[in-house]
C-alpha cells in the first residue's frame, strides 16, 4: 500500500489535455476515452487526466497545489527542454533558473497544473 504510482489530474477537456501531455512527453496515451485519458510514464508511473465535471466526489481544490516534476539528466537538459516546451507554446511560468537544489524551470499545462523539469545540484 505505500507504493503510490498514479498521478491524477481533473481537467476541462482529457482530449485536449491528451494532446496537449501526447507532445509533450512524445507518447500516446495507454488508455483513453471521452472522460478519461491515462498516460504511461517512467518506471511505473501513471498520470491519469480525469473530466473534472464526473469526478467523483466532486472537486473542490483549484489546480496549482503541487508539482508533477520531471527530472532532466544535467543543466543542459533542463535548458533544452524548456526551449522544446516554449517552442510547443506550452505556457512557462518559470524560466531556467538556478536554485539551492539545482537547476529548473516551471510549465504549466491548459488547466494550470505546475510541471517541475529539474535537474540536482553539480557537485
Amino acid at each position: 500500500m505505500a507504493n503510490p504510482h498514479f498521478v491524477l489530474f481533473y481537467v476541462e477537456n482529457p482530449t485536449a489535455s491528451a494532446n496537449f501531455y501526447r507532445k509533450l512527453i512524445e507518447r500516446e496515451p495507454v488508455d483513453a476515452s471521452p472522460t478519461f485519458v491515462m498516460f504511461a510514464l517512467r518506471e511505473g508511473l501513471m498520470l491519469g487526466l480525469w473530466a473534472r465535471a464526473g469526478v467523483s466526489p466532486p472537486d473542490h481544490a483549484p489546480a496549482g497545489g503541487g508539482d508533477l516534476s520531471f527530472p532532466a539528466d544535467d543543466y543542459a537538459e533542463v535548458d533544452a527542454t524548456h526551449a522544446r516546451w516554449k517552442g510547443l507554446g506550452v505556457s512557462i511560468l518559470q524560466p531556467p533558473t538556478d536554485m539551492d537544489f539545482g537547476r529548473t524551470f516551471v510549465a504549466l499545462d491548459p488547466d494550470g497544473h505546475r510541471l517541475r523539469v529539474f535537474s540536482p545540484a553539480r557537485a
